[in-house]
Order: C-alpha cells, then sequence, then structure tokens
C-alpha cells in the first residue's frame, strides 16, 4: 500500500517540477494588438471636426522600433513595444478621460493593453541577458515621443480635444507597430 502512494507522490512531484520549469510565455501577440488598435479606433470614430484646430502631429520615433535584416525583432525593440504598451496603459488609465467615447469600447481597450502588459512583462527581465545596446536611443525617442504628448493634453488642459490628439497618435503607433513590425508578433496559427 505504500509503495502506490510513494509513486502517486513521486510522479505529482515530477509532474509539479515539469510544469513549474516550462518556459513562460513571453510574446507581443499581434491579435491583441490588432483588437486595441480596432477598439482605439471605434470607440471615438473619425477625428472630429470641432477638433481640428487642436490636431497636432507628433510624429511617432520610427527609428524606436526599426527592427535589423533579421526577420525577429531585436530584444531592444520587444522591450520598446512592451513600454509604448505600458506608456498606452498610463495614459489610458487616467481619471479625466471623454465620456464622449464609447465606455464599453473604452474598458476593453483598456482591458486588452493590460492584458498585453501582463503577457509580456517577462520582456522586460529577458532583456536582461540579451543585448540591447541601442535600448536607450530607442527608450530617449520613446520618452520624448509620449512627453510631447502629455504636454498636448497639459496645454489644452486635458480637454476633449486634447484626448482626441492623443487617441490619434497612439491609434497611429499602434497601426506603425502592426504595419512595421507584424512578422514579429505572435499570431495564432491556422490550419
Amino acid at each position: 500500500m505504500a509503495i502506490p502512494t510513494t509513486v502517486a507522490w513521486v510522479s505529482a512531484f515530477l509532474l509539479f517540477a515539469h510544469v513549474w520549469s516550462m518556459p513562460t510565455p513571453c510574446h507581443i501577440q499581434g491579435t491583441l494588438l490588432e483588437s486595441a488598435k480596432d477598439l482605439l479606433r471605434d470607440m471615438g470614430g473619425y477625428f472630429p471636426s470641432e477638433c481640428l484646430q487642436d490636431k497636432v502631429n507628433i510624429t511617432f520615433p520610427a527609428p524606436a522600433l526599426t527592427t535589423s535584416s533579421t526577420p525577429t525583432l531585436s530584444g531592444s525593440g520587444a522591450k520598446a513595444i512592451y513600454e509604448i504598451l505600458k506608456n498606452i496603459d498610463s495614459f489610458f488609465g487616467a481619471e479625466d478621460l471623454p465620456t464622449k467615447w464609447d465606455q464599453k469600447k473604452l474598458d476593453n481597450f483598456q482591458n486588452i493593453i493590460y492584458t498585453q502588459i501582463d503577457h509580456s512583462k517577462c520582456v522586460s527581465g529577458y532583456m536582461e541577458s540579451v543585448e540591447t545596446s541601442d535600448y536607450p536611443v530607442r527608450a530617449a525617442a520613446l520618452k520624448t515621443y509620449f512627453g510631447n504628448l502629455e504636454a498636448a493634453l497639459k496645454e489644452k488642459k486635458f480637454s476633449y480635444c486634447a484626448w482626441e490628439v492623443v487617441r490619434k497618435q497612439v491609434l497611429e503607433t499602434l497601426i506603425f507597430i502592426l504595419k512595421k513590425n507584424s512578422n514579429c508578433l505572435l499570431w495564432p496559427n491556422m490550419p
């Protein structure tokens, strides 16, 4: 009677050790970014005509996500996307978001961004073991970009139109990631 119990405990321990040692998925999901882009676009519709005078074009720093000749995003590029997601989460986690936006779509957008950050947070730890000598340049460009977005919000006193400018810029950022780095994102296998 003691042998089957021992075998069961050893088997359970080995199973647990095997599962525990499996690598944690560390990825940026293309389908989640695609969904976030669609929700962000749809929650406010087209850029409002009453905000055209407030429209500011803050160019996304493309070099922050430039890949080398390899088909996969470098470690520092993946970390840059992770930092972009964290900045987006910070902006859209604010208390004073426009009430004109579709609140259900906004909630879904926020949940997707949070989920994506949670699923890819290991990117930050992973970067410690990967060559990321170009990351400081990427980080500086992103800091300037998101700083400019924050300055536009503050300058316009967090008005609806200022938020529309931010929404437009973040939408363009997600489109840029999806177009220029699509082959570096995790996509489901299609049969």
